[in-house]
């Protein structure tokens, strides 16, 4: 089924708008905070349509994201219970949040630096950071150098892959969509059991 085709048009369409790096820059403050669509969606095409500019792209993107998760360091750390909590209940999250505090108690910042890097949802580490007073210095640290890391590789794989990976990008997008959210629920299921 061809979901993702459609919209990965749309988003190589919206990349070249003239505001769209103001957009990045939003969406990747927001998504260490709550947001739920990673950041690398609008940096990729933003890196394809324009690669002059991929470096500025992945810079802005770093430092909003950054500038985010602290912003989600302090609503865990000040928040907790007339916000943080009432949400986490809520949603239902208590268990993920039981089991990325012990991730911190376990891996300490290194966990920062994991989930700065990869797919893990970052806002819910940047919050437990907070929850649990981690040192905020080395936390902005370590998540500087995870998000840049992961920011520059995605714009330097557009820029060194240009027309050729975006027409692989364009022939294989509903297959690496689907299996994302394969992965993502493999993901769901192993850190729920």
């Amino acid at each position: 089924m061809k979901i993702f085709s459609p919209l990965y048009a749309k988003v190589m369409i919206w990349s070249q708008h003239r505001y769209a790096p103001f957009y990045l820059y939003i969406t990747a403050f927001v998504e260490s905070i709550f947001w739920p669509i990673p950041v690398d969606i609008m940096l990729a095409p933003m890196a394809l349509a324009k690669p002059h500019l991929a470096w500025r792209f992945a810079l802005g993107a770093t430092v909003f994201s950054v500038l985010g998760g602290a912003v989600g360091y302090y609503v865990g750390n000040v928040l907790y219970d007339p916000l943080v909590l009432p949400f986490i209940e809520f949603m239902g999250y208590q268990e993920k949040m039981q089991i990325a505090q012990a991730w911190f108690s376990q891996w300490g910042i290194m966990v920062i630096f994991i989930a700065s890097f990869t797919p893990i949802p970052f806002k819910v580490f940047t919050i437990t950071a907070g929850i649990m007073s981690m040192a905020f210095f080395p936390f902005l640290l370590t998540a500087l150098i995870g998000r840049g890391l992961r920011f520059f590789i995605v714009a330097g794989l557009m820029v060194l892959g240009g027309k050729k990976m975006e027409a692989k990008l364009s022939k294989y997008i509903d297959r690496l969509g689907w299996i994302t959210i394969l992965l993502a629920i493999l993901l769901y299921f192993a850190l729920k059991y």
